[in-house]
């Protein structure tokens, strides 16, 4: 369904030293379908402003803090104001910024963890059904074609019943102690204050979280935790080994860790069925490598004629052209103003049009959180979920 006119967005951190607001705007960018038109780019209102110049911000929606970008919109006409905002903040702001535009009416994007609480979690849920607004969380991996393509062969039956699912996020980019280095992105990760009660399982294992829940659509029912802090004096996990028991029968294990010194992002996923495997990393986001037990192996590949919709949906290039982490990013977008300019024209967006993590995926990614805290603590041997 064609737009009618560009969507306008504001976002809420994502300043100068700041890593992924840029990536979100890179992604947004992608299409061409919405612009950064208001923001509140930094805690520090100085930098803030600065940060909008930048940006090219007109000086009157170029704001100091979050509430006076909140004060200003809701004085415009309602055909001023902006579509949504795209909350990139550290984790502690999350909620209050995030809850004040949902009671006022306004699209959110929020990256992820969502909240710091369950408490939090469920308010934020309760706002937007009340309000009966857009709320995505950005899950991006969510977005890369071939996880969509290995969510459709899992929902068509093409692996049977699943029995055992692996996925692991390693990191080694905190295998120093960076946050007593000045390095902003390791400070506030490593801060309980602004992090929340997890580091690494809450930054990455959130995500390996997500794409279980995305591509089997299975629910735990209880799990058994260890989590440590490897680098002596932090204060907050860097590495984390959680046992899977979902409902149904089948079993997991999660691997969430930033100490494995020399890797750099490898997120890998392994689904394994009565009739067959997946093999999914991100590093080589292009491939998913099927094993069916009755034949032989294939490397599915992006962009190819034979895959599903929602994959070639997702594919923006011809085959053999890479893509890549922006593109995934993109496409949680792109599902998020196919749903806002949907209903700017009354309408319901398509199903596969508006494919994007839900308020519910990160309220569910925050209650993931708490449990594997509270069984790493835990004497006893499985937590319930």
């Amino acid at each position: 369904m064609p737009a009618t006119r560009k969507l306008r967005y504001a976002m809420v951190g994502g300043g100068r030293d700041a890593f992924i607001g840029a990536v979100h705007r890179k992604a947004i960018a992608l299409d061409g379908q919405a612009e950064l038109v208001a923001g509140a780019l930094s805690s520090s209102p100085e930098k803030a402003r600065a940060s909008g110049r930048e940006l090219w911000l007109a000086d009157d929606r170029n704001h100091g803090d979050w509430q006076a970008l909140l004060d200003d919109e809701l004085k415009r006409p309602i055909g001023e104001r902006i579509d949504f905002v795209s909350i990139v903040t550290p984790n502690h702001l999350h909620f209050p910024v995030a809850q004040a535009f949902v009671e006022a009416g306004f699209h959110v994007v929020c990256d992820k963890p969502l909240v710091h609480t369950g408490a939090q979690a469920d308010a934020l849920v309760a706002a937007v059904a009340r309000q009966g607004t857009v709320f995505a969380v950005t899950y991006n991996y969510t977005g890369y074609p071939m996880v969509r393509e290995a969510r459709e062969l899992v929902k068509s039956g093409r692996l049977g019943e699943i029995r055992k699912v692996v996925v692991e996020y390693n990191q080694g980019w905190l295998a120093t102690q960076l946050e007593n280095e000045g390095n902003k992105q390791a400070a506030w990760r490593s801060d309980p204050a602004k992090s929340g009660a997890a580091g690494a399982i809450g930054d990455i294992g959130s995500h390996a979280e997500n794409l279980v829940a995305t591509v089997t659509g299975l629910e735990i029912e209880s799990l058994c935790a260890d989590l440590s802090a490897l680098v002596p004096g932090r204060a907050l996990d860097d590495d984390g080994s959680v046992l899977l028991r979902f409902q149904g029968g089948a079993r997991g294990v999660l691997v969430a860790s930033q100490v494995n010194t020399g890797l750099e992002n490898d997120l890998r996923l392994r689904v394994s069925g009565t009739l067959g495997t997946l093999v999914w990393r991100q590093e080589q986001p292009s491939e998913l490598l099927h094993l069916p037990h009755d034949g032989p192996r294939r490397v599915l590949t992006r962009g190819s004629p034979w895959l599903g919709e929602s994959s070639r949906r997702a594919s923006r290039l011809p085959s053999g052209h890479p893509e890549g982490f922006i593109e995934a990013f993109a496409n949680v977008y792109a599902g998020v103003v196919a749903d806002v300019s949907a209903r700017l024209a009354g309408l319901q967006a398509d199903a596969l049009e508006a494919d994007y993590p839900r308020v519910e995926d990160g309220a569910r990614g925050v209650r993931f959180i708490e449990r594997v805290v509270a069984s790493s603590r835990s004497e006893q041997k499985w937590t319930a979920w």
